[in-house]
């Protein structure tokens, strides 16, 4: 069999984990073992918090929502089942920005609710 030296595919490799690990402390970010272990570990964070994400965002909105339908008299429920029943469709998102930017138009939308 041919001698294979091995250089640039291995090189890359290594590249590769320890440009993920820039910013480690210590030797996370220069050891080449101990930074594939922390960048594998990064990564499992990284693809389990891009789902949560939308998890967390959906519970802040439907916090926001809630909030400011209590100031116009309301509990979430009522007022998503109203606007359902009146026939809005405004996703939680939108709620959550006019609750927070623009109370008039979410004042308005609290009374079709009623």
């Amino acid at each position: 069999m041919p001698r294979v030296k091995r250089g640039f595919k291995a090189r890359s490799r290594r590249n590769k984990i320890l440009k993920a690990a820039k910013g480690f402390r210590s030797g996370h970010s220069s050891q080449f073992t101990t930074a594939r272990d922390f960048v594998d570990r990064a990564w499992q964070y990284e693809y389990r918090d891009r789902r949560n994400k939308k998890r967390d965002f959906r519970r802040l909105w439907i916090v926001r929502i809630n909030a400011a339908a209590r100031e116009n008299g309301l509990t979430y429920s009522q007022f998503v089942g109203g606007l359902i029943k009146s026939g809005v469709t405004v996703d939680r998102k939108m709620l959550a920005d006019l609750a927070v930017r623009d109370k008039i138009a979410f004042t308005q939308l609290a009374a079709m609710a009623k």
